[in-house]
């Protein structure tokens, strides 16, 4: 069942994408264009997806066990693009045109994640709160995924709000923002989640947000710059 949402969510960012492709007419780079770089984006998205999905249910007692991640496939994706932009001299924003697609992906998932219950392994801790859900083991748990899934609905609706209202300023910021939404109330939730904590309270996947925010945060004001110093 989650694969169903999984190919859903991936055939609605595409949809999407192409959507508003067509209709904001962004410039084109040739970091867009060119097959190399959408292959390095895609290698380095499930490099970590993989990497960092399976080695925190390593960190939690499962070892072995190989897992996927959507944090971790953000973080992989964004250290390759930006190691390729470095090396071919690409500063502009070349993301902000996805993040419609990626926060609807992101949506579906999450949703496929909460149907796919225990097997998932993205459930939250016990909780007594009213909306707790029995995914099947008797225990009442936080859904983390659908808290996900609402605060990623939210920041879906700012989205389409900035391209509506400035889409050029969005174009060049956009995809920081949305890594620092996405950031921000994932490292939230994971206090929320059974994971292993490899500092202090923190779970590897705590680590990967803080990285995440500070990308964001730090891009933030280096586009800042380049806008006010042509």
């Amino acid at each position: 069942m989650h694969s169903l949402f999984e190919l859903a969510g991936v055939a609605c960012a595409f949809g999407v994408t192409w959507f508003v492709r067509r209709n904001l007419h962004p410039p084109k780079t040739s970091f867009r264009t060119t097959p190399l770089w959408t292959s390095a984006t895609v290698a380095g998205s499930i490099l970590g997806g993989f990497l960092f999905g399976s080695l925190n249910a390593h960190l939690s007692s499962h070892p072995g066990a190989i897992a996927r991640s959507i944090l971790g496939a953000l973080v992989g994706a964004i250290v390759v693009v930006e190691t390729v932009k470095h090396r071919n001299g690409v500063k502009e924003s070349t993301g902000a045109v996805l993040v419609p697609g990626l926060t609807i992906a992101i949506i579906v998932g999450r949703l496929g994640c909460f149907v796919d219950g225990l097997r998932d392994f993205t459930y939250g801790t016990a909780t007594t709160l009213p909306w707790a859900v029995d995914f099947g083991d008797g225990i009442l748990r936080h859904p983390v995924q659908l808290y996900e899934a609402s605060c990623m609905a939210a920041f879906l609706a700012v989205t389409a709000l900035g391209l509506w209202i400035r889409p050029q300023q969005w174009l060049r910021n956009g995809f920081y923002l949305f890594t620092l939404a996405y950031g921000t109330q994932r490292f939230l939730w994971e206090f929320l989640k059974p994971y292993e904590r490899i500092a202090g309270p923190l779970n590897l996947f705590h680590l990967l947000c803080l990285a995440l925010i500070a990308y964001a945060i730090h891009m933030l004001i280096r586009q800042r710059h380049q806008g006010t110093h042509p």
